[in-house]
């Protein structure tokens, strides 16, 4: 197929790389602008331009998807389908009806579950106990198209959302190949997203790290793994600042005000409900990310310390 890709960031990277190995003809690639990235605030291309230049595949980045220049740019692209993979913008009816396939979608959720930018975070911080990807054909709503195919993947006890970020991410590219194989085959119906079940997963952000010591264990462990490797679940440590808090464990029931540090090796916090949490690795302010044993060594935090 003569095919327009569209997608940003390292979840669309596999599925860009499949399209070629399955030997279609990727006639351009449209991804968001280059952005500043870090504290010196460098100029970085997304995942999906290092990529596709990597292919000597042409690249367009425009700043909207709804002006004329830019409808008319792709106008100009013979293809017989758009696909989209974490694009990050809504695309506008002009652009959806531009091709004979359409626009055809990889999304990282067993939809109508979690529809949004941040599927696969909020699956694990939910505690879901599986989740997926679904390919579908867009329309103008957000993530509300007719689903073409779903594969399904369980999600462990301590997998984080990074984790399941990357295996989506290769299910994702596989489910579109055999999504492209059967609509060339003829044999594929895309059907309607049923409404129950239809929920919306928010983009995360810093608001949202900080740990809440009155929940139970369970609730926090989900947090941390479901925001590992960003935003990073937070806490407080008394004359230590701030803290992230990347991987922990369900401790052992206790009875103490949660937030009270009932154990310091290994560095166990009372949580809500008699739950506590096991904290495995972390990063104090202005330190490297390490694990939790070997901070205490130089850096102790007493029994009895409420964190915050």
């Amino acid at each position: 197929m003569d095919l327009i890709f569209m997608g940003t960031p390292d979840f669309a990277v596999p599925s860009l790389e499949r399209l070629l190995s399955d030997g279609h003809n990727v006639r351009l690639v449209v991804t968001q602008p280059d952005k500043p990235v870090g504290r010196k605030r460098v100029m970085t291309p997304p995942a999906v331009k290092a990529c596709a230049l990597s292919h000597n595949l042409p690249v367009y980045q425009p700043e909207s998807m709804r002006t004329d220049e830019t409808i008319a740019h792709l106008e100009q692209v013979e293809a017989d389908a758009i696909i989209v993979v974490a694009y990050g913008k809504i695309l506008p009816r002009r652009i959806l009806d531009m091709t004979s396939l359409g626009c055809i979608n990889v999304h990282g959720s067993l939809l109508p579950r979690y529809r949004g930018a941040a599927p696969v975070q909020w699956a694990v911080i939910n505690g879901d106990a599986e989740s997926g990807v679904t390919t579908m054909r867009l329309d103008e709503g957000v993530d509300t198209g007719d689903v073409l195919l779903m594969s399904r993947r369980p999600i462990d006890d301590n997998m984080t959302g990074g984790e399941l970020f990357s295996l989506l991410a290769e299910d994702g590219a596989q489910l579109l190949s055999e999504t492209l194989r059967r609509l060339q085959e003829g044999s594929l119906t895309a059907t309607p997203q049923p409404t129950e079940g239809a929920c919306y997963a928010c983009m995360l952000d810093k608001s949202m790290c900080p740990i809440d010591w009155n929940k139970e264990a369970k609730v926090i462990h989900n947090q941390v793994r479901g925001m590992n490797p960003w935003p990073v679940a937070t806490c407080s440590v008394p004359d230590k600042g701030t803290m992230k808090i990347y991987s922990t464990h369900v401790g052992e029931a206790v009875n103490a005000v949660p937030g009270t540090v009932v154990c310091s090796q290994p560095l166990t916090v009372a949580c809500g409900n008699g739950t506590s949490l096991v904290i495995e690795e972390l990063q104090a302010e202005g330190a490297r990310r390490m694990m939790a044993s070997d901070y205490l060594c130089g850096h102790p935090i007493p029994i009895g310390t409420v964190l915050a």
